[in-house]
């Protein structure tokens, strides 16, 4: 099933800006909320549905990218039920963040709420270039990658302890990875949850470190990624994988690995979006007579007639020999663009011809009514 547009979702215009995205976005997870609807699994997607739309469109970046590539600019290609890859927690801990009631949400109604599992903290991150050829961004490809990352430790599963006696439950906040803080205000008291100060999170206090990771749960090593990447993508687009990225402290959620495209320069062709683009250079004698000439193409050379009379800056189209839509049906098409070559050295006999060709009335410029200029015809093939 396609997703719905984002904007939809939220209800607003593509014009919102940040303070209508979070108004709108907290109208529908108040009403949408599991406390508020137990059991109820068509107000679950509908509230899952809005804190992936907001999680994209709250985020200047991701913003940008949905903008202009759609879902495929910020779809993560592993992970998650939707929700752009975001676990239920993460959802619960957004909206927590965001509009008071910490990390579960729950004391946001005035009740227990869905209680956050402690864990450590979030990996990071990784960011990689992927240079393509056009003909790779034509089809689509599979790219095994080499980077260097941080794994869960093998001797400790993550745990970041010597062993399992090492390990405790924290005090601080019972386990629970959190601790709840009531303030007194103006309109009341106000209930927050914040991350334990103590355990970080985890809800464990470590007695004595894994020898191997120094209790970090985690250890450097060289790893090979297959990254899919779809066809039509464009220059600067970032894909994401999500979980490929460091792995978390102590068994925390590993982070996520962006990759940014980049285009190789292509020898013959240049990329104008959808559109590819080829200078073909006659001599005077081709573009007067007519002739055939093989060009380039992403899939092979293909021959062309060059018509008697071909003036230079005439465009000539190759239907469908162009790039695919990263979103939809359809291929761009290839442009040819007649240039006229003029040599810079003559011998006696080829200036002696040219010298009685000038003087022929046939060989004077004479521009015809209704003629365009290069720049008429180039605006009327890119619209």
């Amino acid at each position: 099933m396609a997703k719905r547009d984002y904007y939809e979702v939220l209800g607003v215009g593509k014009n919102a800006d940040a303070k209508e995205l979070k108004k709108a976005y907290r109208k529908l997870a108040m009403k949408y909320h599991p406390d508020r609807n137990p059991d109820d699994k068509v107000a679950e997607d509908k509230f899952k549905e809005a804190a992936e739309a907001y999680d994209v469109l709250g985020d200047e970046d991701k913003k940008s990218r949905y903008d202009r590539f759609g879902h495929a600019g910020v779809d993560q290609q592993q992970g998650g039920f939707g929700g752009g890859g975001m676990t239920m927690d993460d959802i619960m801990s957004q909206f927590g963040n965001m509009f008071g009631g910490g990390a579960a949400g729950g004391d946001f109604f005035g009740g227990g709420g869905a209680r956050r599992q402690a864990r450590g903290e979030r990996g990071s991150n990784l960011r990689i270039k992927v240079s393509l050829t056009l003909e790779e961004i034509a089809t689509g490809v599979t790219k095994r990658i080499k980077v260097k990352r941080q794994k869960q430790c093998d001797v400790c599963d993550g745990s970041g302890a010597k062993d399992s006696s090492s390990v405790s439950s924290c005090t601080t906040c019972n386990g629970a990875g959190v601790v709840r803080q009531v303030r007194s205000t103006f309109l009341g008291q106000m209930a927050t949850t914040t991350t334990c100060p103590t355990c970080s999170g985890t809800g464990t206090v470590i007695k004595a470190n894994c020898t191997n990771c120094k209790g970090e749960g985690r250890t450097y090593d060289e790893d090979t990624i297959e990254v899919n990447i779809p066809a039509g993508v464009e220059e600067d687009m970032q894909l994401s994988m999500r979980g490929k990225g460091n792995a978390g402290r102590r068994g925390g959620p590993a982070g996520d690995l962006l990759i940014n495209i980049k285009e190789k320069p292509h020898e013959f062709l240049q990329r104008d979006g959808q559109k590819l683009i080829y200078d073909l250079y006659l001599n005077f004698a081709d573009a007067a007579l007519g002739t055939s000439v093989e060009v380039p193409t992403i899939t092979g050379k293909v021959k062309i007639k060059v018509p008697a009379g071909t003036q230079s800056g005439k465009i000539f189209r190759l239907r469908d020999k162009g790039l695919p839509a990263l979103q939809g049906y359809g291929k761009g098409d290839q442009l040819i663009h007649v240039n006229l070559w003029t040599p810079k050295k003559l011998n006696k006999d080829e200036t002696e011809l040219l010298e009685r060709m000038r003087d022929m009335d046939n060989f004077k410029p004479q521009q015809q009514k209704g003629d365009k200029g290069f720049f008429e015809r180039m605006k009327e093939y890119f619209n």
